[in-house]
């Protein structure tokens, strides 16, 4: 069984696309707040604070990236990677933040409609949405590969949405005067984008939880590895993930009885089948005899807490 995907981006390439949706929001923001005072479109000056919004957010995306290209040491053995994960998380939650504003507005616009300079509005969010779609072009290639991008990515398409909402708001007053229809294409806006909020919600505390990857199954996993000749059964299996893209696995083996050195290309053929096969490319696996107590199917621990704890207080007492 293999399974094909994307090569994950490295961390500069991730930065640098990072910095460069920085730069392109920051330019659409400055239009929309130029063009919305200059045609007194409320709909324009409100998508303005939507794109300010997503430039905080995609800046604290940008920093997390750059924290992520620091080395390995020996306080953070596994890398910054994780800060990435928290800054995913900070991102659906304004994302959510950003879909209750935009349903307050919508609903205070339909109370109250007021006229705006159409054609203006109709340039301005024109141009935001070629640039925001390019934003998002050039963060879907590796957006499924890391969580950070995936979240700047629902971002700027939150943008793209937003500016879709504004021409087609703007060509209809146009023709037919009915202002009603702004806020009503508003609220259609935050659902989209609200449902994009609870993915990376859920991806992100997934991570942080240490659950398997969701394109990944540990009994798929583990039959992958009693495949590899030599190897009679397989325990203790742990399998999370660092981050988006960097999947990490632990399990006992039980080998068959041969000499340590034979032992040791069994092992090396897993690490390389467990790379190939599921893109994992940090693996522990410890080799054992066979006679574990344990049954071949049981491939997960159960960690006794209370007997931790005995433990901890028998060392306190000393």
């Amino acid at each position: 069984m293999h399974v094909s995907r994307a090569p994950a981006p490295s961390a500069s390439a991730v930065s640098n696309r990072l910095r460069q949706a920085v730069l392109i929001t920051g330019l659409i923001l400055v239009a929309e707040v130029v063009g919305g005072f200059a045609a007194n479109s409320l709909a324009l000056l409100s998508d303005a604070g939507h794109v300010f919004t997503d430039g905080l957010a995609l800046g604290l995306a940008w920093i997390a990236a750059q924290v992520a290209l620091r080395p390995v040491n020996a306080h953070m053995t596994y890398g910054y990677h994780r800060w990435g994960i928290l800054t995913a998380l900070v991102n659906a939650i304004s994302l959510a933040g950003i879909c209750g504003y935009i349903f307050y507005e919508a609903y205070q616009r339909l109370r109250a409609p007021e006229p705006v300079e159409a054609p203006l509005m109709l340039a301005v969010a024109g141009v935001g949405l070629l640039a925001n779609l390019y934003v998002v072009l050039r963060l879907r290639g590796h957006a499924q590969e890391n969580l950070n991008l995936r979240a700047a990515m629902w971002h700027a398409g939150g943008d793209a949405l937003s500016s879709v909402g504004v021409i087609v708001a703007g060509v209809i007053i146009v023709v037919s005067g009915q202002y009603w229809v702004d806020p009503a294409i508003s609220f259609l806006i935050g659902l989209v984008i609200l449902v994009g909020a609870w993915r990376l919600l859920r991806e992100g505390i997934t991570v942080l939880l240490e659950a398997p990857p969701r394109h990944l199954s540990s009994q798929k996993v583990a039959l992958a590895i009693q495949e590899v000749p030599g190897v009679r059964g397989v325990h203790d299996l742990h399998l999370w993930s660092i981050a988006p893209g960097f999947s990490a696995l632990s399990a006992h083996l039980w080998l068959e009885d041969q000499p340590l050195s034979q032992g040791t290309r069994v092992m090396t053929e897993v690490k390389e089948r467990l790379e190939k096969d599921f893109r994992i490319i940090h693996a522990t696996l410890q080799a054992e005899c066979p006679g574990c107590e344990c049954a071949p199917g049981d491939f997960y621990c159960t960690v006794d807490m209370s007997q931790i704890e005995h433990d901890h207080e028998g060392e306190a007492e000393i």
